[in-house]
């Protein structure tokens, strides 16, 4: 496990990713993408259960416009939150997508690496990860709990790879009338498939979050890790 630099496409300047590889190679890659909280030491775990998987895992730094190397834990009080929110509401959500773009560059360009690179990102990340299906060439894309989905789904005739949307169904920031609005939208799309767990709130997949739920966190992993497998071997 270590950390890379990886250059901005717009020549801005660079930012980190953390890197977790897997015991054999060749293997695909998996980008990682954060939650509001930074590439925290949640974001490091998850990325080392990727790796343990058989793949690559890069988490980049999508706050290092802002402030490099935030680490946040949702775990130790308001202060955390507060400035968790207000780093999301100062990204430039088109700039995460660009530096997304060059860490999948940046994936497919690793030693032992096959070429094959899907995304997952969770919260702030399930958003992403969806942009990333709009705008990207990558091979597939899973979404945990992504906000604002039911405003970008219009435009999921642009979705060509594999994407899985997992979505609470307490979700307290994806209320009911959102989630319809995501089933219907995406209802028989040849590549989207949609998930909703039943009975769990946002959040439910991050171990230790009060609203952890670990029948639907294994249910939802389980069926992220076949798309990863199907996709990226």
């Amino acid at each position: 496990m270590g950390e890379i630099t990886i250059q901005a496409t717009d020549g801005s300047g660079s930012f980190k990713a953390y890197l977790a590889e897997p015991a054999r190679k060749p293997a695909g890659a998996v980008v990682m993408i954060q939650e509001i909280f930074g590439v925290n030491r949640t974001m490091r775990a998850l990325s080392d259960w990727v790796a343990a998987m058989g793949f690559f895992a890069l988490a980049p730094d999508l706050f290092w416009r802002q402030e490099a190397g935030v680490e946040l834990d949702p775990d130790a009080g308001q202060a955390q939150w507060d400035r968790a929110f207000a780093l999301m509401k100062g990204m430039d959500q088109a700039k995460a997508i660009e530096d997304l773009k060059a860490t999948v560059a940046a994936a497919r360009a690793l030693p032992g690496c096959n070429g094959k690179v899907g995304t997952m990102g969770y919260c702030l990340g399930g958003r992403l990860a969806f942009l990333m299906a709009l705008e990207s060439d990558a091979q597939c894309h899973v979404s945990y709990y992504g906000v604002g989905l039911e405003g970008l789904v219009g435009q999921a005739g642009r979705i060509t790879a594999p994407t899985l949307l997992h979505i609470a169904e307490r979700d307290r920031f994806v209320p009911p009338e959102a989630q319809a609005a995501i089933r219907a939208a995406l209802a028989g799309h040849p590549h989207c498939t949609v998930m909703v767990h039943p009975g769990v709130d946002h959040a439910f997949a991050r171990v230790g979050a009060h609203s952890y739920d670990a029948r639907a966190a294994t249910i939802a992993n389980g069926r992220s890790a076949e798309l990863l497998a199907r996709t990226l071997d």
